[in-house]
């Protein structure tokens, strides 16, 4: 018996109902069983039914499932489901049981996505899926998340300009969900990926109004994440020039000039009267470009206002002066210089006529010191303010130049040097030197040792004249005079200096050449004098008498020293010395004499020879040397006592009488020539009376002072006969 195979039954539904909470929000879904067959795709319908019955589809309920919406509120659902199997065929519809009325669920964020591009400069928007009831006022907050994880809160909008501070960060919106009746529901999030900048873009350049040396710092706006060093180029031009000009770098114009390369400008002289162009490229952080950017100044560079600064004073030469300053603000037109006079008082005074930039000095300014001042001018012809420079040093004339020094005169000893300064033949030196000189001073130096050839020298303290005599110790020594000239302002020159080889030894000479003594017959007397001409030798001296009124002179033998004891038979006479300087050498000078006044009696003796002269007659007691050899020395037993009587008319040596004898008349004479009488230097109590040839007599006194009374009163008795005038040198009337 054969077997039948088994077909499928007719597919239909065994049961049919819907599994879930009628809530909105909630996915319902299907439970049936079907029967017949494999079941292929079977066709599910879902309802909605109100309170009145009215039944509708939903559109697009097409599944075993379905999630309650918002319009399901308040409604009933039901599902329809026709069977099908594998093989297409269909089986009765059927329709389970309502639900509902459907209520409202908890608000709930489904869903929840960005919407718009994660770049800088985009806005950001989002889409939220929302059930539970009728939405309120959800929560919308925007965070930004930086890299280490720390947020921080942005906006609470619905949409989201993303920024530079965006630009490697990650946005986070965090969606609350609210229904109308301010019921929360759970917060939903959602995390970006990192923001990317925006293509380097340059948005806004303004070239502000400009001014000499005032910093240009241009408005400018940039897009397009972190910005680099992006690439800034100044041009100058004469002329308002299009931007088009300056896009294109490769064309070359002659007005058009580079004068800056980074974002900022200080304006300079040369851009004075020109526009400026600001040619940007802007660059990212990265190096990537955007499109180039010009901006135009409005107006020309206008210049800055004229004002000078670091005004100062240079000296170019001696007494010519130059005013120098630092000009700015523009073009310098005619500027106005002035110079001033400043006084040891601090008054500063306008000097009259001193308008341009140099000044030469004048007397007035001496002693005074100058500014310089400066008043700006552009060449506009704004003015600007006078500034005056800080005072020099006090103005002084030049100071006075010695040009050489010269000594006049012979390096001799005994001879005189004389200092003289040349001065310069410029015009400014003779006038400092008539105006302004002081006094020139002197000092003469001496070498230390003779003839040496170091030529170290010392000071001589005394010697300050511009003249100096060579003295004894100066031979073989070099000397040097220093000189100086001091102005009236107290300041010293330069020394100048001259020096003369080894002083050399002056011929023997004596100078000041004097006699010295009282005057009286009875004086020492002493030849004083100033030798030079090297070391002195044996000089010699001779002693002399000379007559009042006569030319002739008598010698006084052995009288060659320098001393000389005057005696009776000097009275009335003038004493002579001859002085011959004799250098060591053995060379003899020129002799020099000197003289005394006419010799004068002691006035002791003066006075006793008057007294006798005037009695006319008068007798002396002495002692008569009977043997006058030379040979044989005088002795008291050679003497006897003579009288000697004189008188007016003549003269006798009378021996005295004795008891034995009478007075015996020895010698008589008158006083008629050759009568005379004649003293001894080397016998100061002998004298000798000559009559004559054969008639003379020695005759001896006690004393020189009664030697010196006799001879005077014998000479003064016999004056009639003599040539000389006794009697007035004893002031006796004849």
């Amino acid at each position: 018996m054969g077997t039948e195979r088994v077909r499928s039954g007719s597919p239909r539904l065994l049961s049919l109902q819907i599994l879930g909470e009628a809530v909105e929000g909630i996915t319902l879904s299907v439970d049936k069983k079907y029967w017949g067959g494999e079941e292929g795709e079977s066709v599910f319908r879902w309802f909605r039914t109100s309170s009145d019955g009215t039944h509708s589809e939903i559109k697009g309920a097409t599944t075993a499932s379905y999630m309650l919406s918002l319009d399901d509120i308040g409604f009933f659902i039901s599902v329809s489901c026709e069977p099908v199997r594998n093989d297409w065929a269909r089986g009765p519809i059927v329709l389970s049981e309502q639900i509902g009325p459907i209520i409202s669920g908890p608000p709930t964020c489904h869903s929840l996505e960005f919407v718009g591009s994660m770049v800088e400069g985009q806005r950001l928007s989002f889409v939220a899926s929302y059930s539970g009831g009728e939405r309120g006022n959800c929560i919308i907050e925007w965070f930004r998340v930086k890299s280490n994880g720390v947020k921080e809160k942005l906006i609470a909008e619905e949409y989201l300009g993303l920024s530079i501070e965006d630009v490697g960060r990650y946005i986070e919106l965090i969606y609350t969900p609210v229904r109308n009746d301010g019921m929360r529901g759970s917060p939903a999030s959602i995390k970006s990926e990192v923001i990317a900048p925006g293509d380097p873009m340059g948005v806004e350049l303004i070239i502000p109004d400009c001014c000499e040396a005032i910093e240009i710092i241009p408005q400018k706006t940039y897009f397009g994440g972190e910005e680099g060093d992006g690439k800034y180029v100044w041009y100058r031009s004469k002329d308002r020039l299009h931007e088009s000009t300056f896009l294109d770098l490769s064309t070359s114009d002659d007005d058009v000039l580079t004068c800056g390369n980074t974002l900022k400008y200080t304006p300079t002289l040369e851009d004075v009267g020109a526009y400026l162009a600001l040619y940007w490229v802007p660059t990212r952080a990265d190096r990537k470009c955007g499109k180039p950017l010009v901006s135009l100044s409005n107006n020309q560079i206008s210049p800055a206002a004229p004002l000078v600064s670091n005004v100062r004073v240079k000296e170019l030469s001696s007494g010519i002066y130059s005013g120098e300053g630092d000009y700015f603000g523009g073009y310098e037109g005619s500027s106005l210089f002035s110079w001033y006079r400043e006084t040891n008082e601090g008054t500063i005074v306008l000097i009259n006529g001193a308008n341009s930039r140099t000044y030469e000095v004048m007397d007035p300014d001496y002693n005074c010191r100058l500014l310089f001042g400066y008043t700006p001018v552009r060449s506009d012809s704004v003015v600007g303010e006078l500034k005056l420079s800080e005072p020099t040093d006090i103005i002084l004339p030049e100071l006075p130049k010695i040009e050489m020094l010269a000594l006049a005169g012979k390096a001799v000893e005994g001879d005189v040097l004389t200092a003289v300064e040349v001065i310069p033949k410029s015009e400014i030196q003779q006038h400092v030197w008539g105006k302004y000189k002081k006094d020139v001073k002197y000092q003469w130096l001496s070498s230390l040792d003779i003839e040496d050839s170091s030529k170290s020298y010392e000071r001589l303290s005394s010697q300050h004249s511009c003249s100096y005599k060579m003295r004894l110790e100066d031979i073989g020594r070099f000397l040097k005079c220093e000189c100086i000239v001091t102005d009236l302002f107290g300041r010293s020159s330069e020394p100048a200096f001259a020096e003369t080889g080894p002083i050399l030894p002056g011929i023997p000479r004596i100078d000041k050449l004097e006699i010295e003594g009282r005057g009286f017959h009875t004086n020492l007397y002493a030849v004083r004098g100033t030798y030079s001409g090297g070391k002195e030798g044996k000089s010699k001296i001779q002693w002399l008498r000379s007559m009042v009124g006569s030319p002739d002179l008598i010698s006084i033998p052995g009288e060659i020293g320098r001393m000389y004891e005057a005696n009776v038979d000097d009275v009335g006479y003038r004493l002579v010395a001859i002085y011959t300087p004799i250098r060591e050498d053995g060379f003899e000078g020129q002799p020099v004499s000197a003289s005394t006044d006419p010799i004068a009696v002691e006035p002791d003796v003066l006075k006793e020879v008057k007294q006798k002269i005037d009695v006319g007659a008068v007798k002396f007691e002495v002692l008569c040397d009977k043997d006058r050899s030379a040979k044989k020395v005088p002795g008291v037993g050679t003497l006897e006592r003579r009288v000697l009587e004189v008188n007016r008319k003549r003269v006798k040596v009378v021996k005295p009488g004795s008891k034995t004898s009478f007075p015996t008349t020895e010698i008589r004479g008158s006083y008629a020539p050759p009568f005379h009488v004649e003293t001894f230097r080397n016998d100061q109590h002998r004298l000798r009376i000559v009559v004559d040839s054969e008639n003379e007599v020695d005759l001896m006194v006690q004393t020189r002072h009664m030697r010196d009374v006799i001879v005077l009163v014998i000479r003064g008795l016999a004056q009639r006969f003599n040539s000389t005038s006794l009697n007035s040198l004893l002031k006796i009337e004849t």
